[in-house]
């Protein structure tokens, strides 16, 4: 990767991205980490009990992006996440979590795909409440970790289908989740906190960020898997991206502002500690170089891609690290960084 901060890039020319048109609307996207198959999943959004996931394979070599009908499945809901189990599950298989109403286990096969397992967080009725997202545990991938609008976070040991722990996270909705450790997760929540857990000690948690208008929901978060001492957030109807550094909890390390509208999604990269990438309902996605030191004037991209419309979901690929794909109206595109 270039470091280009003192003019951004422009990515516009074909071999710098690769586009797939579905038939329907799509938000969650999801890249395998096996080298085995570059599998792409893709989640409709359609606002009725009739949505669909597409399982796509992509070639890095010819630069072609397959469907395969066989591995379409049907998702009542919109899936608000996809995920496959990380490589260092040391499995064969990929297998594909989606989360919805519930959260849901898929083996994908060579020609099909087969429903693993229906995970239900609630203890008292046949119905969960929505899940918002998910984070799958790297370092233990038994384990996964769920967000939900009734305010708790439930971590599951998906192996054997139990719920190991469901704790009260924050006092409004949960919207999002992510793995630090083995056993320590953070999460971000409509009444504007970053807390970090540590399932050592389940009653406690640390507030690391408050919105600065209080009650601003915090929508997504992204932990540093490079460098675990830094994580990002984002605001509600807000153009920033914070920077936080866990050592130093309430006042972030640097806010990236370059963008026109309210950021959607990010993802740090899979082999670089200092490189994040954002993307906004101004149609870019922004690639970040984070200084040691920023500027007095803030921190610029160093690079930038106008997609069609407004982006909505955003992942860096482990597998293949010069490819981020972005889900825009009824597109998912693949750009070469």
């Amino acid at each position: 990767m270039e470091n280009s901060t003192l003019e951004s890039h422009h990515l516009r020319s074909s071999e710098h991205f690769v586009t797939y048109d579905s038939p329907y609307p799509l938000y969650a996207v999801a890249l395998s980490p096996s080298a085995a198959h570059h599998r792409i999943a893709v989640g409709s959004f359609i606002e009725e009990y009739a949505n669909h996931v597409d399982i796509l394979s992509f070639d890095d070599d010819t630069l072609a992006i397959r469907p395969n009908p066989a591995l379409s499945f049907d998702h009542t809901f919109p899936a608000t996440k996809l995920m496959f189990r990380p490589s260092s599950a040391g499995k064969s298989a990929d297998v594909l979590a989606s989360s919805g109403e519930y959260l849901r286990l898929w083996e994908v096969r060579d020609s099909s795909v087969e429903q693993l397992s229906v995970l239900n967080n609630s203890k008292t009725s046949e119905f969960c409440a929505p899940l918002t997202s998910f984070d799958w545990n790297e370092v233990e991938p038994r384990r996964i970790g769920t967000s939900s609008i009734d305010t708790t976070c439930t971590i599951w040991d998906v192996e054997k289908g139990v719920i190991e722990t469901q704790l009260i996270a924050h006092d409004k909705e949960v919207y999002d989740i992510a793995w630090g450790e083995a056993g320590v997760f953070a999460s971000v929540s409509a009444d504007g906190s970053v807390r970090i857990f540590d399932l050592r000690d389940k009653e406690h948690s640390t507030i690391i960020y408050e919105s600065p208008q209080p009650d601003t929901p915090l929508l997504r978060l992204a932990w540093n898997k490079q460098d675990l001492r830094y994580m990002a957030t984002i605001l509600m109807d807000c153009n920033k991206v914070v920077i936080l550094d866990i050592r130093s909890p309430t006042m972030p390390v640097a806010e990236l502002e370059r963008h026109r509208a309210s950021v959607n999604a990010i993802a740090w990269a899979p082999q670089s500690c200092r490189h994040i990438c954002s993307a906004s309902d101004d149609t870019q996605a922004l690639i970040w170089e984070l200084p040691t030191v920023a500027g007095p004037n803030g921190i610029d991209p160093m690079s930038m891609y106008s997609a069609g419309s407004e982006i909505n979901q955003l992942q860096w690929s482990a597998a293949l690290p010069d490819w981020i794909a972005i889900a825009f109206s009824t597109k998912m595109q693949l750009l070469k960084v």
